[in-house]
Parts: C-alpha cells; sequence; structure tokens
C-alpha cells in the first residue's frame, strides 16, 4: 500500500489517497522514516536483519541443504540465541529450505481423460422444494 501511494502521490497527494484507502496518514509517513532512518526500527525487525544475514550465511556454507533445525543449532554452536520458531519465520520468509529426503507423498493421481462413471442410483440433483429429496 505505501508503494502504491508513493507512485500516486504526485499526481494527488498523500492525504487525498490515504482519505479513500483504509490508511492514515501518519502511518504513511511513519514508514518513510523507517526507511530512512533504520534506528527507527522495532528490536525485532532489527535483530531479524542481523539473523537473515547469519541464516543465509550459515545456508550458504552448508550446500544450501540444511533445514531449519540444522540452522538453528549451527546458529546456537555459533553463540547466537535464537528460537527455532523464529529461524523457521525468517527461513520461510527468506524462500529458503533444506532438503527433504526421500520421494514426496502424493495420494491420489486423477486422470483427467477418463470417462466419468454413470449415475446407476439415479439421484436427482435439483429438488421441488426445501427438506424434500
Amino acid at each position: 500500500m505505501v508503494g502504491f501511494i508513493d507512485d500516486q502521490r504526485e499526481a494527488h497527494g498523500v492525504e487525498p489517497i490515504c482519505r479513500v484507502l483504509p490508511i492514515t496518514p501518519s502511518t504513511y509517513y511513519d514508514n518513510l522514516a523507517r526507511r530512512a532512518d533504520p534506528a527507527r526500527l522495532s528490536d525485532r525487525a532489527r535483530r531479524d536483519a542481523v539473523l537473515r544475514h547469519e541464516i543465509e550465511r550459515v545456508f550458504e556454507e552448508n550446500w544450501r541443504v540444511y533445514g531449519v533445525r540444522k540452522v538453528w543449532r549451527q546458529l546456537d554452536r555459533e553463540g547466537f540465541a535464537v528460537a527455532r520458531c523464529t529461524v523457521a519465520r525468517l527461513m520461510k520468509g527468506m524462500g529458503i529450505q533444506g532438503i527433504i529426503r526421500g520421494k514426496p507423498h502424493r495420494t491420489t493421481v486423477p486422470n483427467k481423460k477418463a470417462p466419468c462413471p454413470l449415475d446407476k442410483v439415479n439421484r436427482q440433483f435439483r429438488v421441488p422444494a426445501p427438506n424434500m429429496l
């Protein structure tokens, strides 16, 4: 939403756009200030930025095969006190995952070319009135 306002602010102005969209002008300006000055970011956002770099480093050093558990344990060995769920959240946000052993389970393989079976019980899918078969 902030990107849209950035694109359209020259033509329409910030306040008119914010009146139409469900966002207050102060939220938009606060977002701009955070982008300009990283010191204004929350503690979690600052820590996440550091951890993203470390997670990426551990992932790359281990041939891009480590999953959440192994990355988390490697960070713990290196002295980073971080929760496993935090590593999982950041890895998911970064779009990286470890290698999965074996074949993925596939329960059903539909055949689109097979003909549909005939209706042998003569079901009627339209009823003349409510609560009637």
